[in-house]
């Protein structure tokens, strides 16, 4: 069965921690013989901080950031069995799942990917129009990216046909243990791009106790730390590659 899924970026964890659960997912797919198209837009300087070359498992699909380009792509969508729009592209998000519904075949599956549900509820329960909420009718399924029985009963109760949460995945042949590496050496550690609904947590939790313990090293890894005041034992990393996770 073919698969054209609509994402982020499969090649860059750039500005993408969704990247390294695509590729878990997608493999295992691809060796259950799933015959795999990835679309990704060519925006946020992904394509210039890439972790991958496309891959053998799916074909990869860079296009450019405009309406002709988008145009193009979700026409393609027309040959799949099964069309995925993920959320969080950050370009066209609108277009891409109002497109996804209207080229791909009937009887095609049409899936909706959250990667990101707890912020697109709230955004859903604060506009009547939202997209997601226009268009869940028209969608066979919702998949989320972790969310449990509250996630679940949400989707639902928004309409949606089914709603099955699907947990952390990563690709085993990348994502193994190794030895330590003493340039990584921390006695806390966090790695993850700085954003509005997890700020306040990374400053509970690894902030906070930074703070308690001076003598104490502390690391953390991610975009868009780098003004942020910190104590002075935090040592921050900017962006971490994936070759670079298992450290």
């Amino acid at each position: 069965m073919k698969i054209a899924f609509y994402g982020s970026s499969l090649l860059s964890s750039y500005w993408n921690g969704a990247a390294t659960y695509y590729r878990g997912l997608l493999r295992d797919l691809a060796l259950r013989g799933y015959d795999i198209i990835f679309y990704e837009p060519d925006a946020f300087d992904r394509q210039q901080h890439k972790d991958i070359e496309p891959p053998e498992w799916a074909k990869s699909v860079v296009y450019e950031a405009t309406p002709e380009a988008l145009r193009r792509v979700l026409e393609e969508a027309r040959a799949a069995d099964i069309v995925v729009k993920a959320s969080g592209v950050g370009v066209f998000d609108t277009e891409l799942l109002e497109g996804i519904v209207e080229h791909s075949r009937p009887d095609a599956l049409r899936i909706f990917w959250d990667v990101d549900a707890a912020a697109t509820l709230d955004e859903m329960r604060a506009d009547e129009s939202h997209i997601v909420r226009r268009t869940l009718p028209s969608l066979d399924m919702v998949l989320t990216y972790g969310g449990g029985p509250p996630v679940i009963d949400a989707y639902e109760g928004f309409g949606a046909r089914r709603c099955i949460p699907v947990y952390n995945a990563l690709d085993p042949t990348t994502h193994h243990p190794v030895p330590p590496d003493p340039a990584f050496a921390a006695d806390l550690a966090f790695l993850g791009n700085r954003l509005p609904d997890r700020e306040a947590r990374v400053e509970e939790f690894f902030l906070r106790a930074a703070s308690a313990l001076p003598e104490r090293p502390f690391l953390i890894g991610g975009n868009g730390w780098e003004s942020k005041p910190m104590p002075p034992n935090v040592r921050h990393l900017g962006h971490v590659y994936t070759h670079q996770h298992n450290a």
